[in-house]
């Protein structure tokens, strides 16, 4: 964090970085004063944080599942309550989250990550619903596999990786055009979306054949 700050004093910008675990809604909040104090209401969040989990169903814990929902689910929660009292208030402001295609439909070996980006981009879809009046804006991303140490080490290849600067370059365009929700790369976005609508018997057979997380 403090290497990104240093990066962004170097081209003119003005940085501070300020830590914090996401699954502590106090620490968040603590960050978001300090922030505000140094730069004044928050106008955008983005809702980043995010881990993975290889779990199979014959080997669910509740403990992994619930390490998973912390920081994906209860951390984001914890992110966006944080702004949103400051935005309603000043009747503007932009939340924006980080899910996955994963979120469209279960895949093998991934009931936590599914379930836990499933679970965000309705809680996002609801709080759009809920703050568009409010005068805030509600962006969903729905990124597909980028290279990144949560896809590092897989024997499986995988579809259309994306590298991490081409994906947030996506990302920011999708942001700053506040889009009410955005998926990428398009050619597995069009697959994930015809999974949706494909009969639970062809979906099962087609994605117990396709592990990605190998």
């Amino acid at each position: 964090m403090q290497d990104v700050a240093a990066e962004i004093k170097t081209f003119g910008g003005t940085a501070i970085a300020v830590p914090a675990d996401v699954t502590d809604a106090n620490a968040v909040r603590g960050a978001v004063e300090v922030l505000s104090q140094k730069f004044g209401p928050i106008d955008l969040m983005i809702a980043n944080a995010g881990v993975g989990a290889t779990i199979a169903g014959g080997k669910l814990e509740p403990d992994g599942v619930a390490k998973v929902f912390n920081v994906n689910v209860i951390g984001v929660v914890n992110s966006v309550t944080a702004v949103i009292p400051q935005m309603v208030e000043r009747g503007r402001g932009h939340l924006a989250v980080i899910s996955s295609l994963a979120a469209y439909r279960g895949l093998p070996k991934s009931a936590a990550y599914c379930s836990s980006k499933a679970a965000i981009s309705s809680l996002f879809e609801s709080l759009r619903l809920d703050l568009q009046p409010k005068g805030i804006d509600v962006t969903i991303i729905h990124p597909g596999f980028i290279k990144t140490p949560l896809t590092a080490g897989r024997t499986k290849k995988l579809p259309f990786l994306m590298e991490v600067d081409e994906a947030a370059v996506k990302m920011i365009r999708a942001i700053e055009k506040r889009k009410k929700s955005y998926a990428f790369p398009w050619q597995l976005a069009t697959i994930v979306r015809l999974g949706m609508v494909m009969p639970n018997f062809m979906y099962d057979w087609i994605s117990s054949r396709n592990s990605f997380r190998e």
